[in-house]
């Protein structure tokens, strides 16, 4: 007579996972192993007592199923890291192209010196785009937020971006351009008071280089 021990096995597909494993095929019809007979491990048995639900990205629309713990965290939900990429570079409210604090600065710079010509987001001297560029003192600053730093979306974009601003930084000195680097990775939202901050470090700059230069700003016609 066989035991339970001597009976042959069969292959089984994991209800979680997928994966092939062996069984004992009275296994299949006791109700002693009613939820571990049909999982490979305890960590696929655990993981199908889950909760997960049907959930559409909200970068791309595409159906997706997702954690419902993990639902109830967050307003936005994505199917892949690339589309959680695509729709905050879409749609954060830092570190953006125009950021209000880039906003604020080039209206507060037009106020303070009106005579001078300012430049924003020009491409036109060194084939890059300078956050602000003055044309009759040489000087450039760059407003670096928190994505030129850190890892924000993997290593490889960081190193693209750190890339770039050591070629931008390269092509300013070929050009005879001051360039300066302001750290903004700490200013995640706009607040008048520290953005003040940065004001003032770019004023000090500019009549610091005004007052070296001997060359006042320009009159209106």
């Amino acid at each position: 007579m066989k035991t339970k021990n001597t009976i042959p096995s069969i292959d089984y597909a994991c209800k979680q996972c997928g994966k092939v494993f062996k069984i004992q095929p009275f296994k299949l019809k006791t109700t002693r192993y009613k939820f571990s007979k049909h999982y490979c491990s305890k960590i696929c048995q655990t993981k199908s007592q889950i909760k997960k639900i049907i959930i559409i990205c909200s970068n791309c629309n595409k159906k997706f199923t997702k954690e419902l713990a993990r639902v109830k965290k967050s307003k936005n939900h994505f199917c892949n890291r690339s589309c959680a990429a695509s729709y905050n570079n879409k749609n954060k409210k830092y570190g953006t192209r125009r950021s209000k604090l880039e906003i604020y600065l080039e209206e507060s710079l037009n106020n303070i010196y009106p005579n001078v010509t300012i430049l924003y987001n020009n491409k036109e001297k060194i084939k890059s785009e300078l956050d602000i560029y003055i044309p009759s003192y040489n000087i450039a600053f760059e407003l670096n937020g928190i994505f030129h730093y850190e890892p924000i979306y993997g290593e490889e974009k960081l190193k693209q971006i750190q890339n770039n601003d050591n070629r931008k930084f390269q092509a300013c000195l070929e050009n005879n351009i001051e360039l300066c680097i302001i750290n903004t990775s700490n200013f995640s939202y706009f607040k008048k008071d520290k953005a003040n901050i940065f004001l003032n470090i770019i004023t000090n700059i500019i009549n610091s280089k005004i007052a070296l230069s001997g060359i006042e700003p320009e009159t209106p016609d």
